[in-house]
């Protein structure tokens, strides 16, 4: 679209972007969690085995932290558009190309692809924001943002068990191309471009790993990209995990839409909350805080899963704790990192996200293979990620928690 034609546009109101971003971003979740009820007729379908199965998650994981890297660059030198548009149309593409395999390995390589291509629909929401908001006001646009992300992993196990139930888990890929289809018309017509001219970065690759670099090496900025990886890495083992969890540890497998949706609900309270207090608190004191909380939480969490025969509600209870710290740390650690690097926002989302995504994957297949029929090795890798990511935190705040910075 033109020049011209952009600045005739009507401007993007806050409620609008908030809900437009979380939309973007909302993809990717929904190309996640409504699979999760179909893992187990994938693998039964495709010869996957034991834990294998968890790879169609995975995959995509993985691919989104390695697809992470690229689009920042290309958002800081042709705009925040164009690369949403290219993510859009791959991730409507190759849902429709997972749609049609027959063979296991070929799902999980087309997975591992459109999780690299369609990564700018989660680096560019953060650059967009960051370009037209900073400090704590950044923290609360973000939790509001997550809040309603949040309600796709919520209704998308619901929705796709639904369309598993009436047309086959394949259908849910068509429902994910039409998804995209929906949100790239709304870009399309609603987005104007957020780049200031004067903020463009040229495409060099000196440049690009410059920049990249600064986002990384930043002391303070770090210890929260690592913090919110290592926390995050432990979600992302129960994400891999859940559909086995609660299917075979709590048999419970005709429910699996209702009890992931309410260890999720947590999280969405959380986020909610955030935006009513992060101005007032700031995000350094209200995110730390969590972290603490969710250390706590998360001893309880290996007690009761040491127990001969966990409760189902203890679990339940504590996951959603769990998520709703997460909800605090989320949000509040990814605008603390944010902070310094406005003139190289998309590049320093794009390090920072890749870092994360990447890190997390990692560590929640490493998690997820660990699963033995009970939610212990989750518990214990909650516990110990939580715990590395506090002693990271205190390396970027040397050593001090809870203070309150002023932008």
């Amino acid at each position: 679209m033109s020049e011209g034609a952009q600045s005739h546009r009507p401007a993007l109101g806050e409620r609008e972007m908030i809900v437009l971003m979380a939309l973007l971003m909302s993809l990717q979740a929904f190309g996640i969690d409504a699979m999760l009820p179909a893992l187990g007729q994938i693998a039964q379908e495709m010869g996957a085995d034991g834990n294998e199965r968890q790879f169609v998650i995975g995959a995509y994981f993985l691919g989104s932290g390695v697809g992470a890297f690229f689009p920042g660059a290309f958002a800081d030198r042709f705009g925040r558009r164009p690369v949403l548009f290219i993510g859009l149309a791959a991730y409507i593409l190759l849902s429709l190309a997972c749609a049609l395999v027959t063979d296991y390995t070929t799902l999980l390589v087309l997975r591992l692809i459109q999780g690299i291509s369609c990564a700018g629909l989660s680096v560019v929401p953060a650059a967009i924001v960051r370009d037209q908001v900073g400090g704590d006001r950044m923290a609360r646009l973000m939790s509001l943002i997550m809040m309603i992300f949040l309600l796709v992993p919520i209704l998308a196990p619901a929705v796709g068990q639904g369309i598993m139930y009436l047309a086959g888990w394949r259908a849910i890929f068509g429902a994910m191309a039409l998804m995209g289809a929906v949100v790239s018309i709304w870009v399309w017509i609603r987005l104007p471009e957020t780049l200031q001219a004067e903020n463009k970065q040229e495409i060099d690759v000196a440049t690009i790993l410059r920049n990249m670099g600064t986002a990384l090496i930043n002391r303070g900025a770090i210890g929260y990209v690592v913090g919110s990886a290592l926390v995050f890495g432990s979600l992302f083992g129960f994400l891999n995990s859940s559909q086995q969890l609660i299917s075979e540890t709590f048999d419970m497998e005709d429910y699996f839409a209702v009890i992931f949706g309410g260890a999720v609900l947590g999280m969405v309270a959380a986020n909610f909350t955030n935006s009513r207090i992060v101005e007032k608190f700031g995000a350094r004191r209200v995110s730390h805080t969590a972290l603490m909380v969710f250390i706590a939480i998360s001893l309880v969490q290996l007690w009761s899963a040491s127990q001969p025969a966990q409760p189902l509600w203890q679990f339940i209870v504590l996951m959603s704790l769990s998520m709703a710290m997460l909800g605090f740390i989320g949000a509040n650690f990814s605008s603390i990192a944010m902070q310094p690097f406005f003139h190289i926002a998309g590049a320093a989302s794009s390090a920072q996200t890749a870092l994360r995504m990447s890190t997390g994957a990692v560590l929640g297949a490493l998690i997820g293979s660990l699963y033995d029929g009970t939610a212990r090795p989750l518990a214990v890798s909650m516990l110990s990620c939580a715990l590395l990511a506090l002693a990271i935190v205190l390396f970027s705040e040397r050593g001090k928690l809870f203070r309150r910075v002023n932008l």
